[in-house]
């Protein structure tokens, strides 16, 4: 749940910083990220903002993710799975178990969540397969 005793503003900065860090320098990721992203501090205070809304309630996060990843070519299970697993590695530096507990099931959430929407986006006749992760 959502509060703001949950963590500080500069443990949600310094985890995403610290994963997208990650996310910029992997082989598979990297490229993707990069290609499509040109104001990198822009949208890493949008995504300080959205784990804020996520993880101590603040409701600062205004946006539409879906549309953004739905429209991205050749995306894959296997792309969520690394995107979770690069989380899952920052996270576990995480200090605040707490905060690592709750960002870990909101990225599973998430990640899940914007696969289900790339799949039904392409085949919306199909169910969408579920996101499985180690």
């Amino acid at each position: 749940m959502a509060t703001p005793e949950l963590c500080t503003e500069q443990e949600i900065s310094r985890m995403v910083h610290d994963f997208y860090d990650r996310v910029r320098l992997d082989e598979v990721l990297g490229p993707i990220f990069n290609g499509h992203i040109s104001d990198w501090d822009h949208h890493l205070a949008k995504l300080v903002d959205f784990w804020s809304s996520i993880l101590r309630g603040t409701g600062r996060f205004s946006g539409t993710p879906m549309p953004k990843h739905t429209a991205l070519p050749g995306l894959n299970a296997e792309l969520f799975r690394r995107w979770l697993s690069l989380f899952h590695e920052t996270t576990q530096a995480l200090d605040n178990q707490a905060m690592r507990e709750q960002a870990d099931s909101a990225a599973q959430r998430i990640a899940q969540s914007l696969w289900y929407g790339y799949q039904m986006s392409r085949n919306a006749d199909q169910l969408p397969a579920e996101l499985h992760h180690d």
